[in-house]
């Protein structure tokens, strides 16, 4: 995934943020149960916030983990609806979306603005610290996990105002499929997921990566 593609997919998540359509519906309950609309906007742009806050993060010296792994070691990986990690991320989300829609739009558009300078050599760091983890992932892998975030929570934003899911970059969305499908091979094996995406008749009812 080239880095300004990412640019491209966070400027599109805000376009998206910023229509008339989830304005009118910021306190009804979103696609993700339990979240307003107001409060899934908050989390698909906090994607962007928290890139440029931990891309600006010090530089520490430390080994950082592989991708899957991230996703092996996260807690709310395997955590249920009402489970503590989901819970205090709606919880969060919520009462960030009280602020307002114009106060959401605004911090995110800040983000946006700094973002293209913080991804371009020689500035950009080689590791991304994720202190919510308490881990390190290589800046591109990092990339990838908030392009992930950016293109599904994308997909819940316009199904819960009735839009159209917008087009993300091509080799954004390739890194996501790919981020994706080798979550849900280790969660599932890859028989299940090879049958899920050629032999519908054998294949088992879910693959999904979360």
């Amino acid at each position: 995934m080239d880095r300004s593609s990412y640019v491209d997919a966070a400027r599109t998540a805000l376009d998206l943020a910023s229509t008339p359509e989830v304005r009118a519906a910021w306190d009804a309950e979103s696609a993700c149960a339990g979240m307003s609309v107001g409060g899934l906007t908050h989390h698909l742009l906090q994607q962007i916030v928290n890139s440029v806050r931990l891309l600006e993060a010090e530089p520490v010296e430390e080994q950082p983990i592989a991708l899957l792994d991230h996703y092996a070691r996260a807690a709310w990986v395997r955590a249920g609806l009402d489970d503590e990690a989901n819970v205090t991320i709606r919880e969060e989300s919520d009462a960030e979306a009280a602020h307002g829609t114009d106060h959401v739009l605004a911090v995110a558009k800040d983000a946006l603005e700094r973002l293209p300078a913080l991804l371009s050599a020689p500035r950009a760091p080689d590791l991304v610290r994720i202190p919510w983890q308490g881990w390190s992932l290589a800046t591109d892998d990092f990339l990838a996990t908030r392009a992930m975030e950016l293109v599904v929570h994308g997909d819940d934003l316009a199904a819960s105002v009735g839009l159209q899911t917008p087009e993300f970059p091509e080799d954004v969305v390739a890194a996501v499929l790919a981020l994706l499908s080798g979550v849900a091979v280790r969660r599932h094996g890859q028989v299940a997921v090879v049958r899920a995406l050629s032999r519908p008749q054998r294949a088992p009812d879910s693959v999904s990566a979360f």
